[in-house]
């Protein structure tokens, strides 16, 4: 088994019971053996929405304060909000500082202020421009003087045990020692370490501040064994090739990744990056999945694909009837695929051809250059209009609009044993097109590619990137490039 499949089989594992641990300063073990997390509820989901609450609420205090008498002044809220959010004044950081802020919040109320000054020159009641400083002065005070009882307060809470989050270092050399050591001295970071994994440790175990809980290829298992929060990258005894594929068994659990840059002594600091003791750490992008918009795309799925199949009904009967004609009964061609987290389901098409036996549909790779293929098939392949049945499996929740073109499980444990990282394509649902298909990787192209391109498209996925895959499949549909 590779280690590639050992990470996924770790993360399908049953979590076992946690063992040999004593009981945490900061939390406890309940009657069964499990770790009760310390934090309350309220503050599980992380700081975001109250900084933008108390964001809302400078806002409400300098009006109150300045009284303004344009409702375009409420225009002012939303590119506060807008600019606080492109600047990551929102986002989950482990070092609050309100000083970093500063220019940003400074930006935020200029870029406030001249919208506010544009509009006076053609919308009636807007303040003078000399009022409006004074707005935009007292709104400038208020939320600093929120963000730093805001701050004031995270700090406090991480300090006195109220916010903690379970950490596990991946590497037991001398940076993630350092960094242990770090986080156990400094309380302001609000990560408890409570374990390294490393398959070999070069460090004596007795020596290290806190113990060697497992091997790298069970670290999903340790994450759900142990209710860890967050996970720190540092140099261990893995190859990066190995440790990228176990890092993805992460992508369904709730933990975040930070990861120490190699270099890290030449590394420059970012705003996206954090730092712990001058130890930076870039936090990986939060999977796929776990975005709201993630919802969002299922949404739009259902939608779309319910209107297409009302408003193409007409062009679906005509394929049906051509289909009919051309080959006889079967119309619809029902194939087993792949799709997410390797489950099989049954993908529709129209049939092209008829197979020998469901040997010959299950592994003859492509059929395009078939004798047997008559001018129905060949128009419905070119076209992609073959494609169409799979929007009922669109519907069904089967497949999305976009994403990895699910294969057949022949092909499937065919290239996974040899393609880097092809078992990985399976973590999102399979699509009607792809990133790789509009790059012309379809038929008889590279495997290797198509995987690098998919896996591309899952680490970047955005509403964006779907549109745009759309945008580029229209375009090779009307200029006929189909399989």
């Amino acid at each position: 088994m590779s280690e590639e499949q050992r990470a996924h089989s770790a993360l399908e594992a049953d979590p076992g019971e946690p063992a040999g641990h004593a009981a945490h300063e900061n939390g406890q073990w309940v009657a069964e053996g499990r770790w009760r997390n310390p934090e309350p509820w309220w503050l599980r989901g992380g700081v975001r929405p109250y900084l933008v609450i108390g964001d809302v609420v400078a806002f409400a205090i300098a009006s109150a304060i300045t009284l303004p008498t344009s409702p375009t002044h409420f225009l002012v809220l939303l590119v506060t909000l807008v600019t606080f959010t492109a600047a990551g004044l929102y986002r989950s950081r482990l070092t609050l500082s309100l000083l970093d802020d500063l220019p940003y919040i400074v930006a935020a109320c200029v870029v406030g202020l001249a919208l506010k000054v544009s509009f006076s020159t053609f919308v009636p009641g807007v303040s003078p421009p000399g009022d409006q400083v004074v707005h935009v002065g007292v709104l400038f005070l208020v939320v600093v003087a929120v963000r730093f009882t805001a701050y004031t307060v995270v700090r406090v809470a991480r300090c006195r045990g109220r916010i903690r989050h379970r950490t596990l270092v991946l590497g037991a050399g001398q940076v993630g020692t350092r960094i242990v050591r770090a986080l156990l001295d400094d309380r302001r970071y609000g990560l408890d370490p409570v374990g390294f994994v490393d398959s070999a440790p070069q460090t004596d175990p007795g020596l290290l501040p806190v113990p060697v809980l497992g091997r790298y290829e069970n670290l999903g298992q340790l994450i759900r064994e142990h209710v860890i929060r967050d996970v720190v990258v540092a140099f261990g005894g893995t190859r990066e090739n190995d440790l990228v594929d176990m890092l993805r068994t992460c992508d369904r659990l709730d933990v975040e990744v930070f990861v120490v840059p190699r270099l890290f002594e030449l590394h420059n600091t970012r705003r996206d990056t954090d730092e712990i003791q001058g130890f930076p750490l870039i936090r990986l992008r939060r999977a796929t999945f776990r975005s709201p918009w993630w919802h969002v795309k299922r949404l739009i799925d259902v939608v779309v694909s319910a209107v297409a199949l009302v408003v193409l009904s007409p062009v679906l009967a005509a394929c049906a009837l051509a289909v009919r004609l051309e080959g006889g009964p079967g119309i619809i061609f029902r194939q087993e695929r792949v799709g997410l987290d390797n489950r099989p389901f049954p993908v529709l098409k129209f049939r092209s051809l008829k197979p020998v036996d469901e040997t010959e549909s299950q592994t003859n790779w492509n059929i395009k250059h078939d004798d047997r293929l008559g001018p129905v098939g060949r128009l419905l392949r070119a076209s992609s209009l073959d494609e169409l049945p799979q929007l009922w499996n669109i519907l069904r929740g089967d497949m999305s609009l976009v994403g990895p073109r699910p294969e057949r499980p022949h092909f499937v444990d065919k290239f996974s044993s040899h393609i880097p990282r092809y078992i990985t394509r399976h973590r999102v649902p399979a699509g009607l097109t792809g990133w790789a298909q509009v790059h012309g990787l379809r038929g008889d192209t590279s495997i290797e590619e198509r995987a690098r391109y998919d896996n591309y498209y899952i680490e970047n996925w955005s509403p964006w990137l779907d549109t745009k895959i759309v945008v580029m499949t229209v375009s090779q549909v009307v200029r006929r490039q189909g399989g």
